[in-house]
């Protein structure tokens, strides 16, 4: 109890089950109808209708604990004080799944059970008796006690009695409405009843399907509902759904003889609350930061003769932190950890491991228990944590906050921003090997993060980072990244919501919270399989940012800032033509590259002065060399090349500036010529092979295509070959790459060729 559902109803003469389920996005429904349900014994003639609902016991406690026996007489389960076989079992007729309604079956018993102080009936409502809205009833149920833990994991086979709140259907349906994935959303029934609180934290969950929600009236206990589904356990703003009784007394009389249907005692009490088809969300109480930068989860870990470990508060009583902070030290009883906002110490109980812990990033994590919970305030609370299937939108604004080993940083907070790019360009450009991107409905194996300027120069504050991003005003950890291999920031990381069963089995209490923010409109679409890379990685992919389509269009910048058009072909290294260099006196340190200008004249976020250049006889063209090596991002991946011969069939485009002040990258269709279509190329001074295009639409300005324009052409919808580079002085003719394979391959022993 307190989490997900399925619901049933047994009673001696009369249960009532749901027999068949359905796994709908999130809505989960259990596979088989469990025994355990309320009693509503075979009501013999001597047992008047106010003698239902009656406990002989009457002590009761708050909501969530375990049930004292004999409290709720009325809740059946296998094995317990009386067993009876059931000899037939009536399923509603126009049942075909809890969330169509009708959830609801009778269960006849091959004899009746004798009422003892643990066996009594429950009161059945007539369909005129009214349930006030926020009034207080009772669930009861041998459930998991959070979603997917068993109640068996945490207090053995106890049952469980949780107060719940009556929420009218209006409110109800409201509430499911707001904030769903892909707008998926559960219509409310007139045969559904609604119960819990739009907080959450408490609930029904799987196990406790087919149990019984009781109300009290004048001392008499009515059976209201019947749980039967939800979305989740306990969850923000997704209350229970359970059978309401009160619409099957036709149904059940038709069928069950002697069935105690009293009429509603006086007086009828009146709703508590208002049911309004505008409803009022609660928030997560998880997440909030003061601002960007101060966050009230930090917890920092100090143990003996260490650097201190960071880690993050997830729960009153729990701290997440890597485990390989603490291999080889085992007293803790000196341990203590430091949460904000006056670094307050607080002693460490146990170190929970977790279960498949190895020094890999992914699972190198442990759970800490605090010796006393922590009280919430705006500057000391929880991380929100996400759950089993989050999709983290591309372009979700995130921020690093430093993991594990190490002394603070001393950064510049704009170092720490970042953005989450899609599945698809993190899978393609950083993925291993050859995968199938999932889709927002599975889960990912890694997470990547994009950064809004380009690194300094020497290593990147070397240490372990988590990765946090923002939904609708909340901070969730999304991922661990890896133990650096470089000197740049870290770009993969691992996804927390991986670990969410292993969090919530050993911290209870731990904000695990729904997605918050599903708003699709930025993602055009969902490509599942990425291009084949070259043998030295993932070239030629188009950005998935719109603003920068050609992450591999670079500008070569002189003394005065003048500059020419060339192409990035490795991270540490740029093509163009000879004239480009020839103007600026053919010396490399008057020279810079810089990549990243968008579409719109944005300036580049990367640059790199360049340490060499290389030419080769009989092509006019040219490599650059880097000093240092720039990692891909989206704004600086290099373009795969062309080997082999050009087709005619082939989709091109070509490359230039709109404009040769703002210098804005456009690109223009082409047709490949032949020698026969294209008489320019009977000049002898051309290079071997020169390519000859026909445009399809306007042609650029002269100066804007001979400035070291580039002709591509596609493989695939995303993905790019470079075919060569403009000729000065011609529109129309370019100099092939494929030619000078032996010369680029041989100078840039990392060249993408395809």
């Amino acid at each position: 109890m307190l989490l997900q559902k399925q619901k049933r109803i047994i009673t001696t003469k009369t249960t009532y089950c749901s027999l068949r389920q359905k796994k709908v996005f999130d809505l989960q429904f259990e596979d088989q109808c469990i025994k355990a349900a309320f009693t509503s014994a075979p009501l013999q003639e001597e047992i008047r209708e106010l003698e239902c609902g009656r406990p002989l016991r009457q002590d009761r406690l708050v909501g969530g604990s375990d049930a004292p026996i004999a409290k709720w007489p009325w809740h059946v389960s296998g094995g317990m004080h009386q067993i009876v076989n059931v000899s037939d079992i009536l399923v509603h007729e126009n049942y075909s799944g809890a969330i169509h309604g009708n959830d609801i079956a009778l269960m006849r018993l091959a004899e009746p059970v004798n009422f003892t102080e643990y066996v009594q009936p429950i009161c059945l409502p007539r369909a005129n008796h009214s349930f006030p809205h926020g009034a207080s009833c009772w669930a009861t149920g041998w459930g998991d006690v959070q979603e997917s833990v068993p109640q068996s994991l945490q207090s053995g086979l106890i049952l469980q009695q949780l107060e719940q709140k009556i929420i009218g259907p209006k409110e109800c349906q409201c509430l499911f409405n707001s904030n769903g994935p892909f707008n998926i959303t559960v219509k409310l029934l007139p045969t559904m009843l609604c119960a819990g609180y739009k907080e959450g934290k408490r609930d029904t969950c799987q196990g406790d399907s087919g149990g019984p929600l009781v109300c009290e009236e004048q001392g008499q206990w009515f059976l209201a509902g019947i749980t039967s589904f939800g979305h989740g356990c306990a969850r923000r703003n997704r209350p229970g759904i359970f059978t309401n009784v009160v619409a099957f007394e036709d149904w059940i009389r038709d069928r069950v003889e002697g069935a105690a249907f009293p009429e509603q005692p006086e007086p009828i009490p009146a709703p508590l609350v208002e049911d309004s088809e505008h409803c009022t969300i609660a928030l997560p109480e998880c997440g909030i930061a003061p601002r960007p930068g101060d966050w009230p989860w930090k917890a920092v870990i100090i143990t003996p003769a260490s650097k201190p470990c960071h880690g993050v508060l997830v729960a009153e009583k729990w701290v997440l932190a890597p485990g390989s902070c603490f291999l080889g030290l085992k007293d803790i009883s000196s341990w203590h950890v430091m949460l904000p906002p006056k670094a307050q110490r607080i002693p460490i109980l146990s170190v929970r491991l977790n279960v498949n812990f190895t020094q890999d990033y992914e699972y190198d994590l442990a759970l800490l228990e605090l010796e006393v919970p922590v009280s919430f305030t705006e500057d000391t609370r929880a991380v929100c944590l996400p759950r089993l299937h989050h999709y983290f939108l591309p372009s979700s604004q995130c921020r690093l906050i430093q993991w594990g080993r190490g002394e603070p940083p001393l950064a510049s907070p704009s170092l720490l921003e970042a953005e989450m790019t899609s599945n698809w360009w993190c899978y393609c450009v950083r993925g291993s090997k050859m995968e199938v991107v999932p889709d927002p409905l599975e889960n990912p194996s890694i997470l990547c993060a994009e950064y809004h300027e380009e690194e300094k120069n020497g290593c990147w504050m070397g240490s372990r980072w988590g990765l946090l991003c923002e939904e609708s005003g909340s901070w969730f950890l999304a991922g661990i990244s890896k133990p650096p291999e470089d000197c740049f920031r870290p770009r993969v990381f691992s996804p927390l919501q991986l670990q969410s069963l292993w969090i919530t089995h050993t911290a209870l209490t731990s904000y695990m919270e729904d997605q918050l923010n599903w708003d699709f409109t930025a993602v055009t679409t969902f490509l599942l399989f990425c291009p084949s890379k070259s043998k030295f990685g993932a070239c030629g992919i188009q950005s998935y940012k719109d603003s920068n389509p050609w992450p591999w269009v670079a500008e070569v910048h002189g003394a005065r800032d003048e500059a020419c058009m060339a192409t990035l072909v490795s991270p540490g290294w740029v093509l163009t033509d000879t004239h480009c260099v020839a103007r600026h006196g053919s010396i490399p340190s008057r020279l810079q590259v810089k990549l990243g200008r968008t579409r719109f004249g944005t300036p580049g976020q990367v640059s790199r002065p360049v340490s060499s250049i290389h030419y080769t006889m009989g092509s006019p063209l040219v490599l650059l060399q880097l000093e240092t090596r720039v990692e891909m991002s989206a704004s600086a991946l290099p373009v795969c090349l062309h080997i082999g011969p050009v087709s005619i069939d082939m989709d091109c485009w070509v490359v230039g500036w709109k404009d040769i002040v703002n210098r804005v990258p456009v690109a223009l269709p082409v047709s490949i010529l032949t020698s026969k279509e294209c008489p320019s190329l009977n000049k002898p001074t051309l290079p071997l092979e020169t390519i000859c295009v026909a445009y399809r639409s306007e042609k650029l300005d002269r100066y804007e295509v001979d400035s070291g324009s580039s002709l591509m052409c596609q493989r695939g919808p995303d993905s790019w070959v470079l075919i060569g580079i403009s000729i000065r002085g011609s529109q129309e003719l370019f100099a092939p790459v494929g030619t000078q394979q032996p010369w680029i391959s041989q100078t840039v022993w990392d060249a993408p060729f395809l």
